[in-house]
């Protein structure tokens, strides 16, 4: 005789399990109930639909009631509710809008009821124009009022994944939006200063964060609904989404003698088996045992349903599969941004008392050498045993892959060193040789042997200011740049030659931009006798947890955002969503300089718009995030016009590029008479690493429509020497220097950490890896853009080097020439 199993609910558990239980037995008969029409649907696709990213409804219906029986032979029943679960004669009370009320029996029941929106008891919260999102019909009602209606603005209320999904889709179609939260942060499953870039993300795209605020009450005013907080201030907008969080389905079930959680919360054990027989539960509903710390928690995520309705079919058959607990895997797109998470966050451990170490790291999502490379930034928690806890990425590319490699370790059970061991796929656009995830690994690693003793951005507020030096590490530009304040600056490149300037009875607290050079810094001063801590993920770091959302002011609706149109202004007309798609800009010309590094963009534009004429337009793609800013000051120095630039999702730049019309004599005068046009430097050194400077700078000035002249002159003419041997007629000096110095630009050391040529070898490889273009490639592209190479005679003379040995287009010239350039030049540089 044949079991008839009732699955209570569809969706994600209910619809699950009652296919993998037909799997199982042909002949078991099973019923389904649900509530609404719709028994297997994309919930997490609800908001992209009415967003516009998926155009069609029906793919939103993962499987209809006709689909399902038609497969598994399975009695649906739709806008059919289950009002009571009733244990002693094993039967549910159902009320049916096809038969109305009646009982039916079971031999088995799976609960799959899932969680409901919460909405507060507020004033004027039963105003249709307050909507909720669970399902297919509240995403109708909301698709139809902002189309019908042609509504303009929306508030979203709660900062979750449903809140910031709904803002960033209403946002897409060209609403207002603002975005109410009542805590200090969005996204609860991560820490505040991962999450504060996916907020800073919101708000750069135009949605508007107020924070630490909580709603007191709402009231219609016309065609608008004004909503008030619980500081007195109000704002108005004509539909509000409220998500401020979901619990648990299950009143239902409250006289049933079914166990609940505190907070509604079905109780179930590994088996998911209630405290009732032949009844067991799965989903949004029910209570389960957190995988990393073992308590008991609630996560309502499609994934662990999914699981949990396989796990609860088997068990109802008879298979006795156990189900381990969730560790809150997650996910969510964030305009242009991914962010993720697995395991605890720092909140989570610390609300526990477990002790736990943190680290970050911010490497690219692919080889820097590879066109498209963009950085994601890593957070990874362990324990002193190094097992992981949790981890949480940020990023435009491949935060999903790091996630869930990191998840498979923690679902094992794995350490830090494993993360060091993964052996990942890699191909230069995928990855890196060392995947971020090793990467991650290895800094934790560091740590926990005490080759490294870290600090966090937190922990600076509590830094004692007597006892401890803060000394940034960085160049002294991006200390001019900014910094963390009371800092010392010591590049990490003088750390050996400045360790006087350091007071060895106190705590040195060092800090770069990512964390790598503090890690070289640290180990210096570790072995020099200083005790010293690296700030961990450095200054880009400090920045993420000092970012204060909620302080930005959006743009009106219909603007578009994150562009600069520099032709006209757009202004949205009044009653009407204003499209945010710019109008069509006919290129003459494509330039690609995605993976270039400055200035290889601005040399390639220049050259590039040397080829057009008057009146073409060109239009560039790039990667280099400095690029969005260069090319603006570059088309006021160069008389071009910037007609639109742009930041994309994926991290790309565009612009597009009208060139000007050719000078004329007169607006020539006049543009001398207003600031002189040429650039000069003299080259005294033969460092490679201020030979490569010398070369950016010459570079990026000839981009900029600058007469670039650079004079070499003692130790500087080595850089222009040919790498080969050329026979000319010398005398003995002559002869010796020329054995002595390094014959051309590939035999040049640097200025600091040469250690005997190693040190050039790893400032190239950086350069190549990082396609940044190598110091020949940069001689070339100077002599290509016209820039003046000019030798020293008197210089050649005391040197013994003659004309033949130089590379070809340098002319030979005396110190008056120089002179002569410099009184024409704006900028004179000695290096």
């Amino acid at each position: 005789m044949s079991r008839k199993v009732l699955i209570v609910g569809g969706v994600a558990g209910g619809a699950t399990a009652a296919a993998r239980l037909r799997r199982l037995d042909e002949e078991a008969h099973i019923v389904m109930f649900e509530r609404d029409a719709y028994i297997s649907f994309a919930n997490c696709g609800l908001p992209y639909y009415i967003g516009d990213s998926i155009k069609e409804r029906s793919k939103l219906l993962v499987q209809t009631p006709e689909a399902m029986y038609r497969r598994f032979n399975i009695d649906i029943r739709t806008e059919s509710e289950v009002m009571e679960l009733r244990p002693d004669n094993k039967t549910v009370l159902v009320r049916s809008k096809e038969r109305g009320e009646y009982e039916e029996s079971y031999d088995a029941v799976i609960l799959s009821p899932g969680a409901k929106p919460i909405r507060p008891d507020l004033p004027g919260i039963e105003s249709p124009r307050i909507h909720t999102l669970r399902n297919i019909p509240d995403t109708d009602r909301i698709k139809a009022r902002v189309v019908e209606e042609k509504v303009q603005s929306a508030i979203v209320i709660g900062g979750g994944f449903i809140g910031v999904e709904m803002a960033e889709n209403l946002r897409d179609i060209g609403l207002d939006v603002t975005l109410i939260e009542g805590g200090p942060q969005i996204l609860a499953p991560f820490d505040s200063e991962m999450s504060a870039v996916l907020a800073k993300e919101l708000e750069e795209r135009g949605v508007r964060l107020l924070m630490s605020q909580t709603v007191a009450s709402f009231r219609e005013t016309d065609d608008r609904i004004q909503v008030q907080t619980a500081d007195g201030s109000s704002l108005s907008g004509e539909i509000v989404i409220l998500a401020i969080g979901v619990t648990p389905d299950t009143g239902f079930l409250k006289n049933s003698g079914l166990e609940l959680g505190p907070r509604g919360h079905i109780i179930v054990n590994d088996h998911l088996e209630t405290n009732l027989d032949q009844v067991y539960a799965v989903g949004d509903a029910v209570e389960v045992v957190d995988f990393v710390n073992g308590n008991k928690t609630a996560i309502p995520l499609a994934g662990p349903a999914n699981k949990q309705g396989r796990i609860a079919a088997d068990n109802v058959y008879g298979l006795k599969t156990t189900y381990k607990g969730s560790q809150g895997t997650s996910i969510i797109k964030v305009f242009g941004l991914t962010g993720a998470a697995t395991g605890n966050n720092e909140k989570t451990l610390q609300r526990l008392g477990l002790p736990y170490h943190v680290s970050y790291v911010h490497p690219n999502s692919h080889a820097a050498y590879y066109p498209g490379a963009t950085p994601l930034s890593l957070k990874l928690l362990f324990d002193d045993q190094g097992t992981v806890l949790g981890a949480q990425a940020v990023g435009y590319d491949g935060v999903d892959k790091r996630i869930d490699d990191i998840a498979t370790v923690i679902r094992f059970h794995g350490n830090v060193a494993d993360l060091t061991e993964l052996e990942l796929a890699y191909a230069p656009p995928y990855s890196s040789a060392k995947d971020p995830v090793n990467m991650a690994g290895y800094t934790a690693e560091n740590i926990l042997s005490g080759r490294t003793q870290v600090f966090t951005a937190q922990q600076l507020a509590q830094r004692d200011t007597v006892n401890t030096i803060l000394v940034d590490v960085r160049s002294e530009l991006e200390h001019a740049n900014g910094h963390i304040p009371d800092s010392l600056n010591i590049p990490v490149d003088e750390m050996r030659s400045r360790l006087d300037e350091l007071d060895a009875s106190k705590e040195i607290w060092v800090y770069c931009q990512v964390g790598l050079r503090g890690y070289t810094a640290s180990r210096i001063l570790q072995q020099k006798g200083f005790k010293v801590r690296n700030l961990s993920g450095g200054y880009k770091t400090y920045q993420m947890a000092n970012y204060k959302p909620g302080g930005a002011a959006a743009p009106p609706a219909g603007q578009p955002v994150n562009k600069v149109n520099l032709q006209q202004e757009r202004t949205a007309a009044k009653g009407q969503i204003a499209s945010t798609a710019e109008p069509m800009i006919q290129a003459a010309a494509e330039l690609d300089a995605c993976g270039l590094c400055c200035p290889g963009p601005l040399v390639q534009l220049r050259m590039k718009m040397d080829e057009l004429s008057s009146g073409d337009i060109l239009h560039v793609t790039a990667t280099d995030a400095g690029f969005y800013e260069d090319v603006q000051a570059w088309v006021k120095m160069s008389g071009n016009q910037l007609r639109q630039v742009s930041k994309n999702p994926n991290g790309t730049i565009e612009a597009y590029v009208e060139k000007g019309a050719p000078l004329t004599e007169a607006t020539s005068i006049a543009a001398a008479q207003a600031t002189a046009e040429g650039s000069s430097m003299i080259v005294f050194s033969g460092d490679l690493d201020k030979a490569i400077a010398s070369f950016i700078i010459a570079n990026g000035a000839a981009a900029s429509g600058k007469k670039v002249t650079m004079f070499f002159t003692f130790w500087g003419l080595n850089i222009i020497r040919k790498p080969e041997k050329v026979a000319v007629s010398k005398n003995t000096i002559g002869r010796m220097f020329g054995a002595m110095m390094p014959r051309g630009s590939k035999k040049l050391s640097l200025s600091r950490m040469n250690m005997m040529g190693m040190g050039a070898k790893m400032i190239r490889s950086v350069m190549n890896n990082n396609n940044v273009s190598s110091l020949e490639e940069l001689i070339q592209s100077a002599i290509r853009q016209g820039v003046e190479i000019v030798a020293c005679q008197m210089s050649m003379d005391v040197m013994g080097i003659k004309h033949e040995e130089l590379i070809d287009g340098v002319k030979v010239a005396g110190v008056g020439y120089y002179l002569g350039k410099a009184d024409q030049s704006g900028i004179n540089l000695f290096i």
